[in-house]
């Protein structure tokens, strides 16, 4: 067996014995196996996935499938690594290794420990801090926490006080079982198991306004899962029956605070605010709360593509209700804004803002006069004819009846183009 490989793309030889021999690349957690044989942690963890039993290298049946980190190969491939850097070799990092579930186990059971026990409010707190360090570092980790019964015991942890009737909470307490649930799916039950309960929905409301904003951007979180994970109606309309709960959200996306990651606010509160609005009997709520405002405001400036399509999917459903309508017409940007937004970010982004259009343009002329002035009726006639959803296409033919009377003089539709254009009239 030769001591080095052929050259890669870099120029450089990488030594054989660096390489796993499953994926023939640079080793970046080594592991080895029961056969002492050596490989990379994703290369044999997949192996062992698609319920091989054997040493892939020897065929020897494994005796367990327990991985033991080589420290000193992989020092050795780091050491190999910075040598070649000139050569455009990145160093591997140290990986972090994965969560050993009796760990796991000791950790839960040191957090679900009645406090003023043997176990003080303070180490139950570290103890979910350190799983939610683990959730942090990877997917399997999350896994395997979840295995051990980890979302029942955090709901447990998070309403203790509120299902006991206690006022006295603690704040350290409520924020790590609080920002290490929301890193799971939460089952139907379990979220039925929320929604169902008053004190616990107007304890979810109140860590909205928390003078913590990690708190409050995780209450928000808990509500967006929450109310995803409700199938039934009558559940989602408690949650979203308040005023207070549309204000809480609505405040991350009005007032992002610099010292936290905004850009997590944004994405939270907007996910939020989106799942609340598609409860429709509580819209209403969401409107006189300002959320027409803040989301023109927001969509002008500060979301990404995936934000921007919740944030015109929400702007769509707003507008299925006439005071909807007049609170979006009143903002000078929202029709240009919805204008320059069609074939510009995305297929969804077009349909959500062309609907969100038909519904502003259907309810007054003032704002079929802007959208014309905007230059809608050329967007529109380009939608019809682009790779778009039919969804979009039916409303861009909609909107384009809607808009005949209101066609400047310079549009396509009076161009001797449009004649020969593939448009089916109306």
């Amino acid at each position: 067996m030769p001591g080095n490989l052929e050259p890669l793309d870099l120029g450089i030889q990488i030594p054989y014995h660096f390489r796993c021999p499953i994926s023939l690349d640079l080793m970046s957690d080594p592991v080895t196996v029961s056969t002492g044989q050596t490989y990379d942690r994703t290369s044999i963890e997949s192996w062992i996935a698609m319920g091989n039993t054997t040493c892939p290298v020897t065929r020897v049946a494994l005796s367990d499938f327990t991985l033991i980190p080589n420290h000193t190969l992989r020092r050795l491939i780091q050491e190999w690594c910075v040598a070649n850097r000139s050569n455009g070799v990145e160093r591997i990092p140290t990986p972090k290794q994965p969560a050993d579930p009796i760990s796991v186990r000791s950790l839960l059971s040191q957090a679900s420990a009645i406090s003023g026990t043997h176990v003080s409010v303070r180490s139950r707190a570290a103890a979910i801090r350190r799983l939610r360090g683990l959730a942090r570092d990877s997917e399997k980790n999350r896994v395997l926490i979840a295995a051990h019964n980890a979302r029942e015991i955090l709901v447990r942890i998070l309403f203790a006080d509120v299902d006991a009737g206690r006022e006295s909470l603690s704040s350290e307490l409520v924020s790590e079982s609080l920002a290490l649930l929301v890193y799971f799916h939460l089952t139907e039950e379990e979220c039925e198991s929320i929604a169902s309960d008053p004190g616990r929905v107007g304890f979810m409301t109140r860590l909205l306004f928390d003078t913590s904003i990690e708190i409050r951007v995780n209450a928000a979180a808990l509500t967006e899962i929450v109310l995803t994970g409700s199938k039934s109606p009558d559940l989602k309309g408690i949650i979203t029956g308040s005023d207070s709960i549309f204000e809480g959200v609505l405040d991350l996306l009005k007032n992002p605070i610099s010292s936290y990651p905004p850009r997590r606010a944004l994405k939270i509160g907007i996910k939020a605010l989106f799942a609340l609005c598609l409860v429709k009997q509580t819209r209403h709520l969401a409107i006189s709360a300002g959320a027409p405002g803040i989301l023109i405001d927001r969509l002008a400036a500060d979301f990404d593509r995936c934000d921007t399509e919740r944030g015109l999917a929400t702007v769509e459903l707003l507008c299925r209700l006439p005071e909807g309508c007049s609170a979006f017409g009143e903002h000078a940007l929202t029709v240009p804004l919805l204008v320059k937004t069609i074939l510009r970010v995305s297929d969804r982004a077009t349909e959500y803002a062309a609907g969100a259009l038909l519904a502003l343009c259907t309810a007054e002329e003032r704002c079929r006069e802007e959208a014309a002035a905007a230059g809608l009726v050329n967007q529109l006639l380009l939608l019809v004819q682009s790779d778009c959803t039919e969804r979009a296409k039916r409303k861009a033919q909609m909107l384009l009846k809607l808009l005949r009377d209101s066609w400047p003089d310079n549009t396509l539709a009076n161009s001797d183009d449009f004649g020969r254009s593939e448009v089916v009239p109306f």
